[in-house]
């Protein structure tokens, strides 16, 4: 390999169907997701240090644990010692945008082509989520590393044989609408996703009937929000991501805060059309989509509850910056 290898994978939006991607749900029932990655990114820097007979263990740096942890099990894996793997992320901790499976996604990639073995990207998010949640513990589901590995906007249908990967096409016109009038505000709090989710899972192994109505909800909601994409009606999208939000909120009562609860009511009193947290939530970030004629009003009402975050739609995928 070359001295330095750097790779980048980006975050994402779900829009609908999360939690339905979570094992034994997606097995049991089939699960179904519509997210679309953003140009907000985990970068992977690989660099040799030593020959493999002197290294003992990688040197791996950044400033978040978690994904410290990620890119050192990714580095078991593969089996690789003589390398400095160096983490660096544009977004903020417990965002809820999928970070930690982009790290992980970028770590895979950047090992994979450190060690010559060629995976499709299929293969790499299933390897990002196997070492996240078999080698790691860490309770989640399938989305993130999909949005990392491919980007733009995807229609994910999981099962316990697979998972089917539909591409949604974004024409340069509706991407910009999209940019333009959505809206992603940090709250400044950290989602409690591990928590919550194993809480969730609870009720549905327990065959609660408002956790199971609401999954199946959510699932049908997301199929949805594929024809409003592919209708290029933003409109559409954004009345069901509030749909979405309703369904959302009814599973868990960590899942909604006063915080989220005011920037969706505010957002709306002030022309939003859908809003939802994103993420497993209980914080992180909040998806806001403006009517076409109140961007600026949406805007002005929710800049003081959070830190807006700019974003653009990532195309790519997971990729090799040098």
């Amino acid at each position: 390999m070359s001295a330095t290898i750097v790779t980048h994978a980006p975050t994402r939006i779900d829009f609908g169907g999360g939690w339905t991607d979570v094992p034994p749900y997606s097995d049991e029932m089939g699960g179904f997701v519509c997210n679309v990655a953003i140009a907000r990114y985990a970068t992977v820097t690989v660099t040799r240090t030593a020959s493999a007979e002197d290294a003992r263990a990688p040197e791996v740096a950044g400033d978040r644990e978690g994904d410290r942890s990620i890119a050192s099990a990714a580095a078991r894996r593969f089996q690789i010692d003589d390398v400095r793997i160096q983490l660096d992320c544009d977004f903020p901790i417990g965002a809820g945008l999928g970070g930690s499976s982009a790290a992980g996604v970028a770590t895979v990639a950047a090992l994979a082509t450190v060690s010559g073995r060629a995976m499709s990207l299929d293969e790499i998010a299933e390897l990002s989520r196997s070492i996240e949640i078999g080698d790691l513990g860490i309770p989640g589901g399938r989305q993130d590393h999909y949005a990392a590995a491919f980007g733009g906007a995807l229609a994910l249908r999981f099962s316990s044989e697979k998972t089917e990967v539909t591409r949604i096409p974004l024409d340069s016109e509706f991407r910009a609408e999209i940019e333009r009038r959505c809206f992603i505000i940090y709250t400044g709090k950290s989602r409690i996703s591990g928590e919550t989710i194993n809480a969730v899972l609870g009720a549905y192994a327990a065959r609660e009937p408002r956790v199971l109505a609401a999954l199946e909800q959510m699932r049908e909601t997301a199929e949805d929000m594929v024809d409003a994409l592919r209708a290029r009606d933003l409109d559409a999208l954004a009345a069901l991501v509030g749909e979405q939000w309703r369904h959302q909120r009814s599973l868990h009562p960590t899942i909604p805060t006063p915080l989220i609860d005011e920037i969706v009511e505010r957002a709306a009193r002030a022309g939003a059309v859908g809003s939802k947290a994103l993420g497993a939530s209980g914080g992180g970030c909040v998806l806001v989509i403006a009517g076409s004629e109140h961007v600026e009003e949406v805007r002005g009402a929710i800049a003081g509850l959070g830190q807006i975050l700019p974003f653009a739609i990532d195309e790519h995928g997971v990729q090799q910056c040098r």
